[in-house]
This record gives C-alpha cells, sequence and structure tokens, in this order.
C-alpha cells in the first residue's frame, strides 16, 4: 500500500494506469467516476502541493452493485494534518449536549420544588381535588398569557386535534389526581417508590388488551421492578391503603394516557410545550366538575380557613408554588421529548425519582427501614433495566421493517 507521494504535481490520468500493457477495459464495477474526455483534459489532473498519507481503506464486501456502497473507500489526509477523527464533537453537538444536560437539571429541580410544596400543602389542606384542580388552572393561565403576550407561539388546532386529545386529557387527570390523592395519604418517597412501576402496568396492558408480545428480556426486566415495590410497600412503615392504591390507578391511568398519545397524535405538528399547555387546559375542564361534586366549596372554605389559622399567610405561596411548579415541570419535559430518543428520556424519569426520593425523605425526615430502602432501589434498578430493553426491542423491530 502507498503511504506517501512526494512533493510534485502529480499527473493522474485514465489510461495505463494500472495495466500499461493491454487496452483499458471498461470495469464491470464503477468505483470512480469516469475521467473526462482528452479535450477536458486540464479538469483530470490532479495537482498535490503536499504529500498524502492513506488513512484507511475499505471495501471488498458486496455481493452486488450498490451505488450507495462503493466496493473501495480510500481516506486520506495531508502530511501537516493529524489523522481526522470521525468521532470528534462538533460545536453544534456540544451545545445540543449542554441544552440536554440544562433540560434535565431545571428537570428535576422543577419536580423536587412541587413535591415537596405539594406535600406541604396536603398536610394543611387535605383537599387532593382541588390541589389538584389548581394545578392544571395555572398552567392553563401561564400558557394563555403567553400566547396572549406573543411569549409563546400558539398552536394551530382544530376540532379534530382536540377530539383526538380528549382521551388523553381523560387519563391524564385520572393520573394526576390519583397521585395527589395518594400524597395526601402517605409519605413522598413511598408514592414515588410505587410510580416506578410504572413499566409493569405498560407491559401488562399492552399484552393482555393490545395483544403486543415481548421477549423474555423484558418480562424479566419487570421482576426486580414488582419485587421492589412489593417489599417497600411491605415494609413501609407508614402505609396506607387508600395512598397505596392512589398511586397503582396513577400509574395504569399514564399507561393509558400515552399509548392515546401515541395512537392519536401520529403527524401533529404541534410542539411539546403547546401539546402539554393544550392538555392542561382540557384536564382542566373535565376535573373541575368532578372535584366541586366530590369535595366542594364549603369543605374547600373551612379547610382554607384552618391551614391559614395554623400555618399563617404565607400558606397562599405553598399553594402558589405547588401549583406553578407542577406546570413548570411537567412542561420542561414535554420540550426535553422533542430533544431527546426516548431511552434518554426513560433514563432521566428514572433518576427523576432518585432525585424525589432522596430530597423527600431528608426534607421531611422519613423514617425509613433499611429493607425498605433496598426495595426502592431494587424497583428503580429495574425501571433502568426495562427501559433499555424494551427500547431496544422496538428499535429491532423498527430495523426490520413490515
Amino acid at each position: 500500500m502507498i503511504s506517501s507521494l512526494k512533493q510534485s504535481t502529480v499527473t493522474i490520468t485514465g489510461s495505463g494506469t494500472l495495466r500499461p500493457k493491454s487496452p483499458p477495459r471498461t470495469p464491470q464495477f464503477s468505483v470512480l467516476p469516469p475521467l473526462p474526455a482528452a479535450k477536458t483534459r486540464r479538469n483530470a489532473i490532479l495537482a498535490l502541493a503536499k504529500p498524502l498519507y492513506v488513512s484507511s481503506i475499505e471495501g471488498f464486501g458486496f455481493k452486488r452493485h450498490d451505488p450507495k456502497h462503493p466496493l473501495i473507500t480510500c481516506k486520506a489526509y495531508e502530511a501537516d494534518q493529524s489523522e481526522p477523527n470521525e468521532q470528534k464533537q462538533t460545536p453544534a453537538e456540544a451545545a445540543r449536549k449542554v441544552k440536554i444536560g440544562v433540560y434535565f437539571a431545571t428537570w428535576w429541580a422543577l419536580n423536587v420544588v412541587f413535591n415537596i410544596y405539594n406535600k406541604k400543602v396536603l398536610n394543611a389542606f387535605p383537599f387532593p381535588w382541588l390541589t389538584s384542580t389548581l394545578s392544571l388552572a395555572a398552567g392553563s393561565l401561564i400558557m394563555l398569557i403567553s400566547w396572549a403576550l406573543k411569549v409563546a407561539e400558539a398552536p394551530n388546532t382544530d376540532f379534530e386535534f382536540w377530539k383526538t386529545l380528549f382521551p388523553v386529557a381523560v387519563a391524564h387527570t385520572i393520573g394526576h389526581v390519583a397521585a395527589t390523592v395518594s400524597m395526601s395519604k402517605v409519605a413522598v418517597s413511598f408514592t414515588h417508590i410505587i410510580k416506578s412501576g410504572e413499566p409493569a402496568f405498560s407491559v401488562l396492558v399492552s399484552r393482555f388488551i393490545l395483544g403486543e408480545t415481548f421477549p423474555a428480556a423484558v418480562y424479566l426486566s419487570l421482576v426486580p421492578i414488582i419485587g421492589g415495590c412489593g417489599l417497600a410497600a411491605l415494609t413501609e412503615l407508614n402505609f396506607n391503603m387508600i395512598g397505596f392504591m392512589g398511586a397503582m390507578i396513577s400509574n395504569l391511568a399514564f399507561v393509558f394516557r400515552n399509548i392515546f398519545s401515541k395512537r392519536g397524535m401520529k403527524g401533529k405538528s404541534v410542539s411539546g410545550m403547546n401539546y402539554y399547555a393544550c392538555l392542561s387546559m382540557l384536564s382542566l375542564l373535565i376535573l373541575t366538575p368532578f372535584a366541586i361534586a366530590v369535595e366542594g366549596p364549603q369543605l374547600w372554605a373551612v379547610g382554607w380557613k384552618n391551614a391559614i389559622s395554623q400555618i399563617g399567610p404565607h400558606f397562599i405561596w405553598w399553594v402558589a408554588a405547588q401549583s406553578v411548579f407542577y406546570h413548570l415541570y411537567n412542561q420542561v419535559s414535554y420540550m426535553s421529548l422533542d430533544e431527546i430518543s426516548p431511552l434518554t428520556f426513560s433514563i432521566g424519569n428514572t433518576m427523576k425519582r432518585i432525585s424525589v426520593i432522596v430530597s423527600s425523605i431528608i426534607i421531611f425526615r422519613t423514617p425509613v427501614q433499611p429493607v425498605n430502602a433496598l426495595g426502592a432501589a431494587i424497583a428503580i434498578l429495574g425501571t433502568f433495566l426495562y427501559s433499555q430493553v424494551i427500547l431496544d426491542f422496538y428499535l429491532q423491530i423498527e430495523n426490520d421493517g413490515p
């Protein structure tokens, strides 16, 4: 193999280069484009002011001619340059990674703050239906103001869009209220440990309701999830059945929300931020009459008066904070979906639960037994493994094609 060429002008023509004693023959496979005719010979001259070094030669791996994959690929670089690194990160890629990192850090921080204030509000004001309604109302108001002030571009929607979004909003409403009911009865850490079992519900619903089948690795990844959640529930010092069932119902509802969203929103050109804004508004319309029927203004008035007398005027700040931060953390998570892969999002969601569990245990000084902590760790590890094997499964389906 030729490793270098002297620093002089070299002329390469299309005749007599490889076999000077025999007339040129038309090759069966075209590796390089045909050289120009003699009258345009000036364009066929390759002048090298610097020697070239061969970097790599690849090829001879194809059974038939493929224009997209030439038989031989030769890469070279100039003498005064280092060998190019194909894995070298471009400024645009580096900026994108920084952007994703900022999304993740903001997402986790906002979620931790929301859970802290949400639990403080529920401890002093045990009305989860109104608390859930206020969260959706704050998000809807923020987005309406943003659209009116042109801070964010309003989406172009039609009746078909809202019709498709309706079942998604129903499932989102049920999941949101159920999770809030759970946190009103048990510790924040316990709710999120049970909610880490959502992948198990996803697989079971897909298998027995949608008829989808999965490889053995997916089912095996559910074993630590179910086992870890069960161990954490059995060893929870402040176990409450309503709190446990609320977290379970929330898992099931969010699974159906994801299924409806995936099926109905294909081809809809709405950004993640605006999609969640529309989802919040429709969920608010669905939830408000049910919140009034279940709890009612009379109970809210009595509960609000008691909370103000016990906590003081800054209780109003707690309510405002939990409402605003609920919308913000969900908005950032949906915005990150526009930038990252499903696997990266799943890993980020797993890490989010770890940050919420640890921070809530520290702030609220939740008593945790070693066995309970072990169950939580096993469940989260299972969630991490599931996110990898399930994505590999879907990627394999996509690559195989129909």
